[in-house]
């Protein structure tokens, strides 16, 4: 009996570590197009612990699911001001912004017009 009560409790604490790996967030990433999205969720996805990563072209946000002990949110939004995009945090170097296609430029507001 006493084996069996050690046992289910080592199973539980277990299961309770487990659940707190994956962390939940969401982090405004600018952007115009599909293109955009294509870059953005890719740069968050390469991001290692990052399970999901969805963004809006309407919202402009970026939701994430991703493993804390593995990444954080100032690493991934990092990677995707790399790419060329700002975020919340982190604002994209003018060479990362150059990088991406004239379509994408989405500090130019005849681009983001034309986009509506």
């Amino acid at each position: 009996m006493r084996t069996t009560l050690i046992i289910m409790i080592v199973l539980w604490s277990g299961t309770l570590l487990a659940q707190d790996k994956n962390a939940k967030a969401t982090v405004q990433v600018d952007g115009v197009c599909f293109m955009c999205k294509a870059r953005i969720e890719k740069a968050a996805i390469k991001t290692k612990g990052v399970k999901t990563a969805v963004w809006s072209v309407d919202t402009h946000k970026l939701n994430l699911i991703y493993d804390a002990r593995k990444t954080n949110l100032d690493t991934i939004q990092k990677r995707i001001a790399e790419v060329g995009h700002d975020t919340e945090k982190y604002k994209a170097t003018d060479a990362a912004y150059e990088s991406v296609s004239p379509c994408c430029k989405y500090r130019d507001p005849q681009i983001i017009e034309s986009h509506n």
